[in-house]
C-alpha cells in the first residue's frame, strides 16, 4: 500500500514539473488526456459477450423441430439404394416435408413485420422512415411563386428561396449600428486570451472539478467525470 502511495505521489511530482516546463500548455493537456484514454481503454476493456454463431430473431422451436425431421427424411432417402420403389416413395415424403418446412420459414419471417405494423401506432417516428423506403409518401405541392416587393413573382424554386433568405438574414450594414451593436462588433475583434490573464487557481480548479455530475455522457474523448475526480484525486499537482 505505501509502495503505491509512493509511486503516486512520484507521478504527480513528475507531471506537475512536465507541466511547468512546457511552454504550450495546450499541447500537454492534449497528452495527458492520451495518456488517460489509453489508461482507461487496458485497465477497463469490455468482457468478451460475443454469442457464437448468428441469431435469427424469427426462428422458432418449431421451425427447429421441422429442421431436424426434414433432414432425417434426406438422410432416409439419401441412403435407400437397394429398392429404387421404396426409394422414390421416401424422395416423394421428403419433398413433401421439405416444401413445408420452407412455406413455414417464409411465414414465419413475415409474421413479426405484419405483428409490428399491426401493434405500431400513427405516432410512431418510424412509420415515415418506412413510408420512404416503400415510396409511399404523398408528393407535398411546392409553391414556387412568392410575391416580391417590386411587384413582380418568383418563377423558380431558387429564386424564391433566395427571396426568403434575403428577408429572414439582412445585409449587415455598419453605418446603420447602434452604440450597442458597435460595443457587441468590438467585442467579437478582440482575442479570447491575452498574456496578462490571470491563470487558474488550484482551488478555482478543484472547485470545478467537485462540482462535476457524475452519470453524465462523456464528450468525444470519452472521459467521465468520474475518471476526471478519480485522476485528480491522485495526482492534484499535475
Amino acid at each position: 500500500m505505501e509502495d503505491k502511495e509512493r509511486n503516486t505521489i512520484e507521478i504527480d511530482e513528475e507531471l506537475s514539473s512536465q507541466a511547468k516546463e512546457y511552454t504550450d500548455i495546450g499541447q500537454f493537456t492534449i497528452k495527458l488526456e492520451e495518456v488517460i484514454q489509453t489508461t482507461c481503454t487496458e485497465i477497463c476493456k469490455p468482457p468478451n459477450t460475443q454469442v457464437k454463431g448468428k441469431t435469427i430473431p424469427w426462428w422458432t422451436e418449431s421451425l427447429k423441430i421441422m429442421r431436424k425431421r426434414t433432414n432425417a427424411l434426406r438422410r432416409r432417402y439419401q441412403r435407400t439404394t437397394n429398392n429404387q420403389e421404396l426409394r422414390e416413395n421416401r424422395k416423394n415424403q421428403y419433398t413433401e416435408v421439405k416444401k413445408e418446412y420452407q412455406a413455414a420459414i417464409k411465414r414465419e419471417k413475415i409474421r413479426p413485420w405484419k405483428q409490428y405494423c399491426t401493434a405500431t401506432s400513427p405516432n410512431n417516428p418510424w412509420n415515415e422512415i418506412h413510408k420512404l423506403a416503400d415510396n409511399k409518401t404523398r408528393s407535398k405541392q411546392i409553391i414556387t411563386k412568392m410575391r416580391k416587393p417590386d411587384g413582380t413573382k418568383a418563377e423558380i424554386m431558387t429564386e424564391t428561396l433566395q427571396f426568403i433568405m434575403d428577408q429572414l438574414i439582412q445585409e449587415d450594414k455598419h453605418k446603420e449600428d447602434t452604440p450597442y451593436h458597435r460595443t457587441i462588433r468590438d467585442q467579437t475583434k478582440q482575442p479570447l486570451y491575452k498574456m496578462d490573464d490571470k491563470k487558474f487557481t488550484k482551488e478555482e480548479v478543484k472547485q470545478v472539478i467537485e462540482s462535476l455530475q457524475p452519470k453524465k455522457t462523456p464528450g468525444p474523448n470519452g472521459i467521465t467525470n468520474e475518471i476526471i475526480k478519480m485522476v485528480f484525486k491522485e495526482i492534484p499537482k499535475q
